[in-house]
């Protein structure tokens, strides 16, 4: 994974040096001065409601009263999110703090500007009632559907080596979230790891939710990456989406009703349900993200969970070495917010 990652950076530079040295071979009478076309900037996303903040920025102008033009960009497979980022198809994603880890071991050239949220219930391990899965020692030898390198991989590992337990001791069915609670609630796997609101209609379907995130505290964080060559040569732009961001989890926490009928249509969700799955979430402000960064002298929170995520990810052997945290993680943008 790492060296097709190498690979598509160095693609991505040939083809500008190319761009740019056609550009110079033209004649100096055809260079007629033009106002540089100002090109949105694609935010990718996986549909979850702790990414309230973007659609909310969005649906309320938080974003174009900065002058930025924001995209929404749904793209729930993490493999593919990471290529689409590579690749300059999007400038930033939104993704758990261990997903953005993995990617920067990778070699995927990022920064970690601004923390979402926390999943304190939203995410889940759901079983089939009847079983004879009561506890998590019981899923020795079954059928459990996640999303492999994901999140839900991160959390469900998490449990099982809390219990005695390892990913070999398990049938992995890799899935994405979405899938996963899909092929749970059809019966075809005996237990699957998702998020909200499938954990909430597995429950209601009369199910199991065997363990949350609340069992796990601070496990589950979600960032907005974007891409290093955009912080370094549009800080500006990235200021202005994170200030915008701040400004939304704001309106989110005082005006709690208008914010869920904004998600509910973002997430083609009733307002009821969104209103739900918010219980389950704490949603990062800016106080909460800068106590999350913390400072050089005294690092927050973030540096104990991505450590934990990159010790996670060389076991998977998905990573052959931890990335240098202090690289990725900028709290620039959050100290600057006014």
């Amino acid at each position: 994974m790492q060296k097709k990652i190498v690979l598509l950076v160095l693609i991505a530079a040939m083809l500008a040096i190319g761009a740019a040295g056609c550009g110079a071979n033209k004649p100096a009478q055809q260079a007629v001065p033009q106002a540089a076309e100002k090109k949105p900037v694609i935010i990718a996303y996986t549909p979850w409601t702790g990414y309230g903040a973007l659609f909310v920025a969005k649906e309320k102008g938080m974003f174009t009263n900065r002058g930025v033009d924001v995209e929404l960009q749904s793209i729930e497979g993490v493999g593919d999110r990471k290529q689409a980022l590579v690749a300059g198809k999007i400038q930033a994603m939104a993704a758990s703090l261990d997903v953005s880890v993995s990617a920067a071991g990778e070699g995927v050239p990022m920064k970690f500007v601004w923390a979402f949220d926390a999943s304190n219930g939203a995410d889940g391990l759901i079983v089939k009632k009847g079983q004879g899965i009561e506890t998590i020692a019981d899923l020795k030898g079954k059928e459990i559907a996640f999303h492999r390198g994901s999140a839900a991989h991160f959390f469900l590992n998490t449990l099982l080596e809390e219990n005695g337990l390892q990913d070999s001791d398990i049938k992995a069915v890799d899935m994405k979230a979405s899938e996963a609670a899909a092929a749970f609630m059809a019966g075809r796997v005996d237990a699957a790891v998702t998020w909200e609101p499938h954990l909430g209609k597995a429950k209601a379907a009369g199910e199991t939710v065997l363990a949350t995130t609340k069992d796990t505290p601070g496990l589950i964080a979600d960032v907005l990456a974007f891409r290093e060559d955009i912080t370094k040569n549009n800080p500006e732009t990235v200021q202005a989406v994170v200030a915008a961001l701040a400004e939304a989890t704001e309106f989110i926490s005082k005006n709690p009703e208008e914010a869920n009928k904004i998600l509910a249509a973002a997430f083609k969700m009733k307002p009821e349900e969104v209103a739900a799955d918010s219980q389950t979430v704490k949603f990062y402000g800016l106080q909460d993200n800068l106590e999350f960064y913390g400072t050089q002298e005294k690092p927050g929170a973030i540096y104990a969970v991505g450590n934990r995520a990159s010790a996670f990810y060389i076991k998977l052997k998905l990573l052959s070495q931890a990335p240098d945290l202090n690289k990725y993680i900028d709290n620039t943008f959050i100290t600057k917010v006014k």
